[in-house]
């Protein structure tokens, strides 16, 4: 009886995330659009996460080790998680909230390609059955909106390159998550990235004025500690449980309920399309399998 009860609360766990992950397109958009340079905002919020990541696990596990056998894959995972947040804060310049987190959507076809092919999943017809009728579901949101995605194709090649490299850093995190919390591996991961951030945006730092409107930094409180803080724990810990292709899934979500953020806060119309759309992502993930990937555990 204890598998249905893990599985359960891991859905919840990826439900909570893809929904802190749908209001930061939003807050993001804001926060870049009111001030905040690109390079600036991802190196601060990244270094206010590591710092909150670094203190929470030194007081319950006294340690941020991670094994000298570890350190290509760690690198790995550095470049992939730089990457993808260059691309997810420059996609975000360039185009807009809504066109990102729809182009996001292709965040499962990535990820269940790169676990299959690095092996840390085979995955079952139903898997990809699902997978199909979940990204018809972000195709049919995507034509609800009533507009093509994006006249600007720097900003849409962005997205795509976000959610590929998301894919890639799930996929590569995944074995490590055998051996170390979600909070050690958070701590590390997001203390190495800000070190390249802030060397890439010492000019906008430099540069940027931080006398900026209340609502810029309530929207920065949020941005770090609900979609970053948060959700990257909600995340690895669900991905533990259900393997990558499963959680990546739920994304698909983002843009079903990113038109949902849109019509309470911004008063913008979702249309009976985008309710169809955001109904066959329900029924996608609720297809999908809930085994847990047994991927080999990797050395110390």
């Amino acid at each position: 009886m204890k598998k249905p009860r893990l599985t359960s609360a891991a859905d919840l766990m990826l439900l909570g995330t893809v929904t802190l992950w749908a209001f930061n397109f939003t807050v993001s958009k804001y926060i870049l659009d009111h001030g905040l340079r690109p390079l600036a905002y991802s190196s601060t919020r990244y270094a206010c996460a590591a710092a909150i990541f670094v203190a929470i696990t030194l007081i319950r596990e006294r340690s941020l080790r991670i094994g000298r056998g570890q350190l290509p894959l760690i690198a790995v995972c550095t470049v992939l998680l730089f990457a993808n947040q260059l691309s997810f804060v420059y996609a975000l310049r360039f185009t807009t909230a809504t066109t990102v987190a729809l182009l996001f959507g292709t965040l499962p076809i990535f990820t269940a390609i790169l676990a299959r092919g690095s092996g840390v999943e085979r995955l079952s017809t139903r898997f990809w059955a699902a997978a199909l009728v979940s990204f018809a579901g972000v195709a049919l949101v995507a034509v609800g909106s009533g507009g093509s995605l994006s006249a600007d194709l720097k900003g849409d090649g962005l997205a795509i390159a976000g959610a590929l490299t998301w894919a890639g850093y799930s996929v590569a995190i995944s074995p490590l998550m055998r051996t170390y919390s979600p909070f050690r591996l958070s701590a590390v991961f997001l203390a190495a990235v800000t070190v390249p951030l802030m060397l890439a945006g010492s000019q906008q730092l430099r540069d940027q004025s931080f006398d900026l409107g209340a609502l810029v930094w309530i929207g920065f409180a949020f941005a770090v500690v609900g979609p970053l803080v948060t959700t990257n724990f909600l995340w690895f810990t669900a991905i533990d449980r259900v393997g990558p292709s499963r959680a990546s899934l739920f994304a698909n979500l983002q843009p079903f309920l990113a038109a949902i953020i849109a019509l309470l806060l911004l008063s913008e119309k979702i249309t009976a399309v985008q309710v169809i759309g955001g109904i066959a992502i329900g029924a996608g993930i609720a297809l999908a399998p809930r085994g847990a990937p047994a991927p080999e555990p990797p050395a110390e």
